[in-house]
């Protein structure tokens, strides 16, 4: 049987890799100030990311928890940047309100963007949100070799996000961003 395109694409492309959790809730910052773990600061969409990606093999190396504002969020970004991740993921601030400033403060820096990240995250949330997905800004670029993507603060985002899209083409997406 001939492999497909995406199978060829993947081929050979490593398969376990370190990851950068990053939570920007104002909310939880207040409550648990800066923490070591999503389980330390009861983030539930930190700990739903740290399990799904552990339980694929990966490693997460990095995690923040920093409140809404532009400097905390680029602030974070970059350190995840220089840490020993290979793909940086925040969660929360993507929706409309004046505090979500994560896509204000993150594509900018995208040096490529990854629009079919937030169009196919969008498709997949269709069935479980209905037309609410409208209000979600998630997005995906590469910034300094790595690729980043801004989830919503929701655990199901982040569960579908990772499930369904990020861990199937981990190996894919850094493959190509540092050829």
């Amino acid at each position: 049987m001939k492999e497909s395109t995406p199978e060829i694409h993947k081929k050979g492309a490593k398969k376990s890799f370190s990851f950068a959790l990053i939570t920007i809730s104002t909310s939880r910052y207040e409550k648990y100030g800066d923490s070591d773990s999503p389980e330390e600061a009861e983030d539930f969409s930190g700990k739903a990311m740290k399990e799904l990606l552990e339980a694929a093999n990966h490693e997460v190396t990095f995690y923040r928890l920093i409140p809404d504002g532009k400097i905390p969020i680029i602030e974070a970004v970059l350190s995840a940047l220089e840490s020993s991740a290979d793909i940086v993921i925040t969660s929360g601030g993507t929706g409309l309100a004046p505090k979500d400033l994560t896509i204000e403060s993150i594509t900018p820096l995208f040096e490529k963007e990854l629009p079919g990240f937030g169009e196919l995250f969008r498709y997949k949330s269709l069935e479980d949100i209905g037309t609410s997905v409208i209000l979600t800004r998630a997005s995906a670029g590469v910034i300094k070799g790595k690729a980043v993507f801004c989830l919503p603060g929701s655990p199901n985002a982040v569960r579908l996000a990772l499930s369904e899209i990020i861990i199937p083409e981990a190996g894919h997406i850094v493959r190509h961003v540092r050829e």
